[in-house]
C-alpha cells in the first residue's frame, strides 16, 4: 500500500529531486516550501511521514515539529545543515524519529524514508499480549495508544516501539545496541545517544506525578522498565 510523504523544504530543486526518488518507491508526495503551509498540510492531509527541513521561512522546522507533536504521532525525518551531535539530538528531543544531515543524496533520504516507514508501520510485529500495563501505564499495542494514570499521552512511533519493548519484559535491562537492533534495524546510521534522546522523551511523557521514573538507567549497561 502506497504511503503519502509530505516534504517541507524551501529549496524547490531539492524538493523536486527527492520527490522523484520517493515516487519511484511508489509514494504519493505532497510539497510545502515554508513552515506555515507545511504545518497546515500536515494537519489537513495527515500524511504517513513528514520530511521536515530545520531552516524554513515563515515557521522554523523546530516550531513545526513542536506543533505537530502536540496532536499527532506522524513519523518525522528532520533535515538539517547542522552536523553537530548536540544539534541533531535537539531535533530528536523535539519529537523527530530520524534525521538526515545536509548535504545528502536523494537515494539516502529515500532509504531513510523506507526504514522509518518500515519500523513505524501499524503492524503486529510486537509479539506478546495485545495490552501491557504496569504502575498506571497502559499500552494498547494494536490500537497504539498509551494511557498514564488514565490520561492519554502521545508518543512518536519510535518512542512507542521502545516503550513496548521495555514493558513486555519488565526488569530486563536492554543495552543501547539491543534497542537499536530491535527498534531501528540493522540499517541504522545514527549514534548511541539517539536512543538516549528517545528514552528521555518517553520518561518525560509517562512520568508519574509522585514516585520514581518507570524507566530506569542501568549505568554502563542500558535501560529497563521497573514494575515496582
Amino acid at each position: 500500500m502506497a504511503s503519502t510523504v509530505l516534504i517541507v523544504e524551501d529549496d524547490k530543486d531539492t524538493v523536486e529531486l527527492v520527490s522523484l526518488y520517493l515516487r519511484r518507491d511508489g509514494h504519493k508526495v505532497l510539497k510545502a516550501h515554508d513552515g506555515i503551509v507545511g504545518l497546515r498540510l500536515a494537519r489537513e492531509a495527515r500524511p504517513d511521514l513528514v520530511v521536515l527541513d530545520l531552516m524554513l521561512p515563515g515557521l522554523s522546522g523546530s516550531e513545526v515539529c513542536r506543533e505537530l507533536r502536540r496532536d499527532t504521532a506522524v513519523p518525522i525525518i528532520m533535515v538539517t545543515a547542522r552536523v553537530e551531535e548536540e544539534d541533531l539530538l535537539k531535533g530528536l528531543e523535539l519529537g523527530a524519529d530520524d534525521y538526515v544531515a545536509k548535504p545528502f543524496s536523494p537515494r539516502e533520504l529515500a532509504a531513510r524514508v523506507r526504514a522509518v516507514l518500515r519500523r513505524t508501520a501499524n503492524e503486529d510485529a510486537e509479539n506478546g499480549p495485545a495490552e501491557v500495563a504496569y504502575n498506571g501505564v497502559v499500552v494498547d499495542i494494536h490500537r497504539r495508544t498509551v494511557l498514564v494514570d488514565g490520561l492519554k499521552t502521545t508518543l512518536t512511533p519510535t518512542e512507542f516501539k521502545i516503550l513496548v519493548m521495555l514493558m513486555q519484559e519488565p526488569e530486563r535491562t536492554f543495552s543501547r545496541e539491543q534497542i537499536i537492533d530491535r527498534v531501528f534495524g540493522f540499517d541504522f546510521q545514527g549514534f548511541d545517544r539517539t536512543v538516549d534522546a528517545h528514552v528521555a522523551n518517553i520518561r518525560r511523557k509517562i512520568r508519574p506525578v509522585d514516585g520514581p521514573d518507570h524507566i530506569q538507567t542501568v549505568y554502563g549497561v542500558g535501560y529497563r522498565f521497573s514494575n515496582d
